[in-house]
Protein backbone atom coordinates (compact mmCIF):
# COMPACT_ATOMS: atom_id res chain seq x y z
CA UNK A 1 0.00 0.00 0.00
CA UNK A 2 1.42 3.26 -1.18
CA UNK A 3 1.93 5.95 1.65
CA UNK A 4 1.72 8.65 -1.21
CA UNK A 5 -1.06 11.26 -1.42
CA UNK A 6 -1.43 13.90 -3.89
CA UNK A 7 -3.97 16.61 -2.19
CA UNK A 8 -6.37 18.20 -4.54
CA UNK A 9 -8.05 21.23 -4.52
CA UNK A 10 -11.10 22.74 -6.53
CA UNK A 11 -11.10 25.72 -8.71
CA UNK A 12 -13.02 27.38 -11.71
CA UNK A 13 -11.73 28.32 -14.67
CA UNK A 14 -14.28 30.71 -16.72
CA UNK A 15 -14.10 32.64 -20.18
CA UNK A 16 -16.59 34.98 -21.59
CA UNK A 17 -16.74 36.67 -24.85
CA UNK A 18 -20.23 38.69 -25.90
CA UNK A 19 -21.63 35.60 -27.75
CA UNK A 20 -20.56 32.95 -24.58
CA UNK A 21 -19.63 32.45 -21.16
CA UNK A 22 -18.38 29.09 -19.22
CA UNK A 23 -17.24 28.04 -15.96
CA UNK A 24 -16.06 24.80 -15.65
CA UNK A 25 -15.26 23.61 -12.69
CA UNK A 26 -11.22 21.93 -12.45
CA UNK A 27 -9.57 19.65 -9.59
CA UNK A 28 -5.82 20.19 -9.71
CA UNK A 29 -3.03 19.40 -7.29
CA UNK A 30 -2.45 21.27 -4.70
CA UNK A 31 0.48 23.62 -6.09
CA UNK A 32 -0.81 23.88 -9.26
CA UNK A 33 -0.87 27.14 -11.15
CA UNK A 34 -2.96 29.07 -13.16
CA UNK A 35 -1.62 27.60 -16.10
CA UNK A 36 -1.86 24.08 -15.22
CA UNK A 37 -5.76 24.50 -14.63
CA UNK A 38 -6.56 26.35 -17.60
CA UNK A 39 -4.58 23.69 -19.31
CA UNK A 40 -6.40 20.89 -17.89
CA UNK A 41 -10.02 22.60 -17.86
CA UNK A 42 -9.94 22.02 -21.63
CA UNK A 43 -10.94 25.29 -22.46
CA UNK A 44 -8.40 26.45 -25.29
CA UNK A 45 -9.84 23.26 -27.39
CA UNK A 46 -12.92 24.67 -27.18
CA UNK A 47 -11.96 28.43 -27.47
CA UNK A 48 -9.43 28.47 -29.85
CA UNK A 49 -8.73 32.21 -29.86
CA UNK A 50 -7.12 32.05 -26.40
CA UNK A 51 -3.89 32.39 -26.71
CA UNK A 52 -1.65 31.99 -23.57
CA UNK A 53 1.22 34.24 -24.99
CA UNK A 54 -1.08 37.01 -25.41
CA UNK A 55 -3.87 37.04 -23.37
CA UNK A 56 -4.16 37.83 -20.01
CA UNK A 57 -5.51 35.71 -17.00
CA UNK A 58 -6.23 36.82 -13.46
CA UNK A 59 -8.08 35.67 -10.38
CA UNK A 60 -11.25 36.64 -9.50
CA UNK A 61 -10.63 39.46 -12.23
CA UNK A 62 -7.30 40.14 -10.18
CA UNK A 63 -4.32 40.18 -13.30
CA UNK A 64 -1.66 37.29 -12.24
CA UNK A 65 0.83 35.37 -14.11
CA UNK A 66 0.16 32.13 -15.57
CA UNK A 67 2.85 30.83 -12.61
CA UNK A 68 0.81 32.19 -9.56
CA UNK A 69 -0.56 29.31 -7.70
CA UNK A 70 -4.07 28.56 -6.89
CA UNK A 71 -6.07 28.08 -3.59
CA UNK A 72 -9.21 25.92 -3.25
CA UNK A 73 -12.18 27.82 -4.29
CA UNK A 74 -9.91 30.50 -7.43
CA UNK A 75 -11.73 31.76 -10.32
CA UNK A 76 -9.35 31.75 -13.23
Amino acid sequence: MSTDHVEHIEVEVAYARPDTQVILPVKVEKGATVEDAIKLSGILHNFMEIDLAVNKVGIFGKLSKLTTPLRSGDRV
